[in-house]
């Protein structure tokens, strides 16, 4: 059974896309997923070469056609202030309608269209370390949740087709709606964090997300040197959950030397640091194997 490992952080900067990229490189055969949909680095270290791009089409946005005779019944409708009193009718801001189909619905000349919105794109490709899975949303459009569900169905659906028993994503930041759907059906989530107070606030948060799912969940501080109270206070909230630590890695330069040069640390003489991700990768899959699909409640996929 193919089994799922997501790495999360609850916020940006801890080194989650650069360890994942790590962890893809030392477990092999497996999907790889960018779940970030919003903006996605992964493709900046592992460069996939695209073989399949889909457009994401997901909710409406109205269009006032030439129908139209200008009466202005639609501005006064229009919640969102997304109709703008324009010269021969009245047009739609893009950017501010919310597809509600009020106006459509109400409109005395059936005037206004509300057509499929194109909101980004999805694709499958190859990469150094195997098959990934990755889009990219338009500006400022929304359904990430949506776009989110649809990368994990397709990587399941590649896994199997491939005979891989492992896909490896790499998460969203924070705990929203992308966070959610992102959770929905993995296996096991590990935590990247960062001994900072920022750093174990939003590990808490992440944490308690997961507990409310009931899902198997683990944590990696990295750069664990850098604030040694911070980090014994995190390795306390972890015994004390309880809550598996696989690893606490040290901060070191080399991990940006080696993203300058388009490589993950694993590929870079480092032989210290590669050793200690080894054995928090080792840790990962004894906790995954651990792991089994119950009856407990899954986070619903957001729309």
């Amino acid at each position: 059974m193919t089994k799922e490992v997501l790495f999360i952080s609850g916020k940006g900067g801890t080194g989650k896309t650069s360890l994942t990229a790590a962890f893809a490189h030392l477990a092999g055969r497996s999907v790889i997923c960018d779940l970030d949909v919003d903006a996605p680095d992964l493709h900046l270290l592992l460069q996939p070469e695209v073989e399949t791009s889909e457009p994401f089409i997901s909710g409406h946005t109205a269009r006032i056609t030439d129908a139209c005779d200008g009466c202005g019944f639609c501005l006064s409708l229009c919640r969102f202030d997304a109709i703008e009193p324009t010269v021969p009718r009245p047009t739609v801001n893009t950017v501010k309608c919310e597809g509600c189909n009020l106006c459509v619905t109400l409109c005395p000349n059936d005037a206004i269209a509300f057509p499929d919105t194109h909101c980004g794109d999805w694709y499958v490709s190859r990469t150094r370390f195997g098959p990934m899975l990755h889009a990219q949303l338009f500006p400022g459009e929304e359904n990430s949740g949506r776009l989110v569900a649809l990368l994990k169905r397709q990587a399941r659906k590649l896994a199997e087709k491939q005979g891989h028993d492992l896909i490896i994503s790499d998460g969203p930041p924070g705990i929203g709606c992308p966070v959610i759907s992102a959770l929905s059906g993995t296996d096991l989530a590990v935590v990247i964090t960062e001994p900072t107070p920022s750093g174990k606030h939003d590990l808490l948060r992440i944490i308690d997300l997961c507990d409310h799912f009931q899902l198997p969940a683990a944590v990696l501080i990295n750069k664990a040197d850098l604030n040694l109270e911070e980090t014994r206070r995190i390795r306390s909230f972890c015994r004390q959950h309880p809550v598996p630590l696989v690893a606490e890695l040290p901060h070191t330069p080399e991990v940006t030397r080696a993203m300058v040069q388009g490589k993950v640390i694993t590929e870079w003489p480092a032989a210290d640091f590669s050793s200690r991700l080894q054995q928090a990768w080792t840790g990962i899959q004894r906790i995954l194997g651990e792991t089994g699909r119950t009856e407990a409640p899954r986070p619903q996929t957001a729309t």
